[in-house]
């Protein structure tokens, strides 16, 4: 998949700010941050998920569950929380699958580089920044 960042990527950051903006209340339901973000329950599950299985998130089940965050938020870059979420931030397909064009491929280099300078850029802001942007600006997360 080449790198658009879709609703899920868009959501996850989303997600990840808010989690950030209330670390200090320990762990956040799933219910309250659909609320506050405006955003179906249940696509978040699934988003929540694939932040989880990054190890990005902890999740506690049970009353009193809900989700935190497994690092702080200067530990956590954007393009982490976007890979978790998009699978890749490749520019384009070639970068990802087994091109037949490889070896021979006037173009690849360029795709190369623009693919280290989209992992570079957003491996550069951490969530933290993030959410000092959103907290300044009177917003825990609408992006």
């Amino acid at each position: 998949m080449s790198m658009m960042v879709s609703t899920k990527g868009r959501y996850a950051l989303r997600v990840m700010i808010e989690l950030a903006a209330r670390c200090d209340e320990g762990v956040v339901c799933l219910k309250e941050i659909a609320e506050h973000q405006q955003i179906s329950e249940k696509y978040l599950e699934a988003i929540v998920k694939r932040l989880v299985s990054a190890g990005l998130v902890i999740g506690t089940r049970g009353k009193g569950g809900g989700y935190r965050l497994a690092q702080t938020p200067d530990q956590c870059t954007v393009a982490a929380i976007l890979r978790a979420a998009e699978g890749s931030l490749s520019p384009v397909n070639c970068l990802d699958d087994d091109c037949p064009r490889h070896g021979n491929c006037a173009t690849l280099p360029m795709w190369r580089e623009l693919n280290r300078i989209i992992d570079d850029y957003f491996q550069g802001i951490s969530l933290e920044q993030l959410t000092a942007q959103a907290q300044a600006l009177g917003d825990t997360g609408v992006v």
